[in-house]
């Protein structure tokens, strides 16, 4: 969840007090880790879904707010627009049954709060990006009221000394705007996924989700529209980039360089080597002082969640205080329907697992350039992707996803899972990898089918996605 801050407007003072502390939580921190500080061993799940809400028209419908208030769930929280909601899911302890675990606590609360959509004449979507979503609807006035949202967006425009942020996509279309504002970020929505490991195995772990970005990606694109354009299979993926860019880089520059990006490339003795990465190379947006123990490190965990990595570190503390890290894999789209993102989970899971497990470690045999590329052909064609593995060979996407799947089973059946939970989400990603038919390639042959007409393909979409029935089953 995004951490609320009290205020929305800072001076040099603010940031200069602010930048100390960090320095010095982050020294601290890297010597609390050296010595053995994260004592957490455990092997834990979690999630964050975003979803959107909607008229009965399948348009944006700003009410969230409302929403929340009826709706009374901790849980189920705000993001950046008033369209837009985040649902959390208890962390589970990767053990059998967790994944089955985690899709009935998710499955119970959309349903809850589906119905109190229904009784407020709207609906909830999980999509990547709708096609009826107009740049119209992405102004401040939709900005949801909460402090965090408003200082970050007058923040990344001061840092970009009032320039308007520049957005070009290119795809089968073309997409080239100027904004003064970030909340084109809004209409990027993703499933993101937690996986908490023992700190002392963090370097392995966190590579092995780096190498597992691009065939994820290629698995699961849900977001190939924006604004009538067909772009990339996971417009998503450069929209994001592009929205919060604090200029000095370009379109051709440094993109590890910029507040969204895979990163400098892989980490050598432990994951926390990247927040002194954060304090050398990442200017402070949110200087607020925060009243808790150093030993918790907030400002270190502030400044960290206003760099969205796409496997982003994190240092977070359980009920009794124990301090853990964990990895968020934040590439993959909200949708298509629940059973598809958890079998998305499961994968991701399995395979992140079987890599940091390999004898030799992967990230030694393929090169940080390669994983970049992967991830970039993926985001762009999906399962029509190219991608390099360990082989030092370039693959189809779809033969090496079904050669992967028996490596990510296993490396599930390693952490613990039971047989038959695995069973069912790699039965579901083998049919859609032997259909090629993600949430992407439905979109864009629907939305031909159609004739570009947004409003009954979102309506066919959400019909779909009612059913519950897995994209692959999904008529053209």
């Amino acid at each position: 969840m995004g951490q609320e801050i009290g205020r929305t407007t800072f001076d040099a003072i603010d940031f200069n007090r602010f930048a100390e502390r960090l320095r010095e939580e982050t020294h601290h921190l890297l010597d609390w880790a050296r010595a053995g500080g994260f004592r957490d061993e455990r092997y834990v799940a979690g999630f964050e879904l975003e979803a959107w809400l909607l008229d009965h028209a399948g348009m944006p419908y700003p009410i969230n707010e409302a929403f929340l208030t009826v709706l009374a769930d901790t849980m189920v929280v705000p993001e950046l627009s008033r369209f837009n909601i985040e649902v959390n899911g208890t962390p589970q302890v990767l053990r059998p049954g967790a994944l089955q675990a985690m899709e009935a606590e998710l499955d119970a609360t959309w349903r809850r709060a589906q119905a109190v959509a229904h009784g407020m004449d709207a609906q909830l979507a999980i999509i990547g990006i709708p096609p009826t979503l107009r740049e119209a609807d992405l102004t401040l006035a939709t900005m949801s009221a909460m402090n965090r949202y408003v200082a970050l967006n007058e923040q990344v425009i001061r840092q970009r000394a009032g320039q308007p942020l520049r957005i070009h996509i290119e795809g089968e279309d073309a997409l080239d705007l100027g904004r003064s504002d970030v909340m084109l970020e809004a209409a990027t929505t993703s499933f993101q996924l937690h996986l908490q490991v023992p700190e002392r195995e963090s370097a392995r772990y966190y590579n092995a989700s780096l190498l597992t970005c691009g065939p994820l990606l290629a698995l699961a694109t849900n977001s190939p529209l924006l604004f009538g354009r067909r772009l990339w299979q996971e417009t998503r993926i450069p929209l994001f980039e592009q929205s919060v860019d604090l200029g000095g880089y370009g379109g051709l520059g440094d993109l590890s360089a910029r507040r969204v990006s895979l990163g400098r490339g892989y980490v050598h003795r432990t994951l926390i080597e990247l927040f002194r990465e954060n304090l050398e190379l990442f200017p402070v947006l949110l200087p607020m002082s925060l009243d808790e123990p150093a030993e918790r490190f907030p400002h270190v965990r502030l400044h960290n969640g206003s760099i969205w990595r796409w496997v982003r570190p994190l240092i977070g503390f359980d009920a009794q205080g124990e301090a853990h890290v964990r990895i968020e894999q934040r590439v993959l789209p909200s949708g298509p329907t629940l059973p598809d993102m958890m079998a998305n989970a499961a994968f991701y899971f399995g395979l992140a697992h079987a890599l940091a497990r390999r004898q030799e470690p992967p990230e030694q045999i393929v090169g940080f350039d390669a994983v970049r590329r992967n991830f970039y052909q993926a985001a762009r064609y999906g399962l029509q992707a190219r991608l390099t593995w360990l082989d030092g060979c370039v693959h189809p996407a779809r033969r090496l996803l079904l050669e992967l799947l028996p490596q990510a089973r296993a490396g599930l059946a390693d952490l613990g899972l039971g047989t038959e939970e695995a069973e069912r989400y790699f039965g579901l990603l083998e049919a859609r990898i032997e259909t090629g038919q993600t949430g992407a390639d439905w979109l864009v042959s629907h939305w031909r089918r159609c004739h570009g007409d947004d409003i009954q393909l979102m309506a066919d979409y959400l019909e779909n996605q009612r059913s519950g029935a897995p994209v692959h089953e999904w008529s053209p």
